[in-house]
């Protein structure tokens, strides 16, 4: 069941990227920033699936603001999908912020400061 979820997890990441640079960008003027799908998890009955998003934008407004335009047209990247895929449902989609890449800078810059504070000693 885990070979499933994780082939349909990767359909739909790849398919939820694909509505979103298109359609929804197309209807939606407000969507901003670079957004990159980095993950999509089904649960395992497939009838839900979290999708996590990482957006790149000039303002933490405008990054904010897209992120709640993504969570509002959730069913419209539904209805889309189920125009591709080849399910007898698509999941209904929670569209989560991935912070991974933000976690990821900053603990970056905590090891740089701890390498500058060796090089003085």
């Amino acid at each position: 069941m885990t070979r499933r979820t994780d082939r349909v997890d990767g359909e739909l990441q790849k398919e939820i990227a694909a509505v979103i640079a298109g359609e929804l960008k197309n209807r939606e003027p407000d969507l901003r920033g670079l957004i990159s799908v980095t993950g999509a998890d089904v649960a395992p009955d497939l009838k839900t699936a979290k999708v996590y998003v990482s957006i790149f934008a000039k303002t933490e407004e405008e990054k904010r603001r897209s992120l709640a335009i993504l969570r509002e047209n959730a069913p419209l990247v539904r209805h889309e999908l189920s125009k591709v895929m080849r399910m007898r449902t698509v999941p209904a989609l929670t569209f989560l912020e991935d912070e991974s890449m933000a976690y990821g800078a900053h603990m970056d810059a905590l090891l740089d400061s701890l390498r500058e504070k060796e090089t003085k000693d």
